[in-house]
């Protein structure tokens, strides 16, 4: 699969200006195959991430990205421009993923941290005390990520799509409501709820230690 992260990006250009991801839609439905690598290239990275928090693996992850733009080549003629080609790629992530867990029965805990998104990093982070490489600090993190993991997974799904969406990939509620294809007071209640009951697992597990 292609990695834009061993790449330097291509952007393809029409009289001196970047194409928009509607008019690659548009030519892809005309099954323009440098339009598609555009495409891929614009959003491979955010649809990888985004089934990987869903699912927890890696190759899953990659096997499910791969066939989320099958599904944009092919399907590019339907696509009618009523919301944005990054919601729509959301969606069809999002719901291949889901697919992907219910035919598995995924039952893995989901690690939602593993890809850490640069764009989230923390500056301050650079300037912690030498000793963050330790053994001991390395193993405490990974079980704060293991906790938060299994409690994510304890959370409906509905709820925990809608707060993955929300908090790892900065999708505004109004982003999150097309993307899940339901009405913002909706997703208002999913992620409250979502919240609600994420704290309160943890308190459990963290009370088990």
């Amino acid at each position: 699969m292609y990695n834009p992260q061993n790449h330097l990006i291509t952007i393809t250009y029409t009289q001196g200006r970047p194409v928009n991801d509607q008019e690659l839609i548009h030519r892809i439905a005309e099954k323009d195959h440098a339009a598609f690598k555009s495409l891929v290239e614009r959003y491979q990275l955010t649809v990888l991430k985004t089934c990987y928090r869903i699912l927890g693996s890696r190759q899953d992850a990659e096997d499910v990205a791969q066939e989320v733009f099958l599904r944009v080549f092919q399907g590019a003629k339907r696509f009618r421009g009523e919301s944005a080609v990054s919601t729509w790629l959301y969606r069809i992530a999002v719901n291949l993923s889901l697919n992907h867990r219910r035919k598995h029965k995924w039952n893995r805990y989901l690690d939602v941290l593993a890809l850490s998104d640069a764009r989230k990093e923390d500056p301050t982070s650079r300037l912690e005390a030498p000793d963050r490489d330790r053994p001991d600090r390395l193993l405490e993190q990974k079980e704060r990520r293991r906790i938060l993991a299994e409690a994510l997974e304890t959370l409906p799904e509905r709820q925990r799509v809608a707060l993955i969406l929300h908090k790892y990939e900065s999708l505004s509620y109004e982003e999150v409501a097309e993307v899940l294809e339901t009405s913002l007071s909706s997703v208002e209640s999913l992620i409250h709820r979502a919240k609600r009951n994420l704290q309160k697992r943890l308190v459990e597990l963290i009370g088990d230690l």
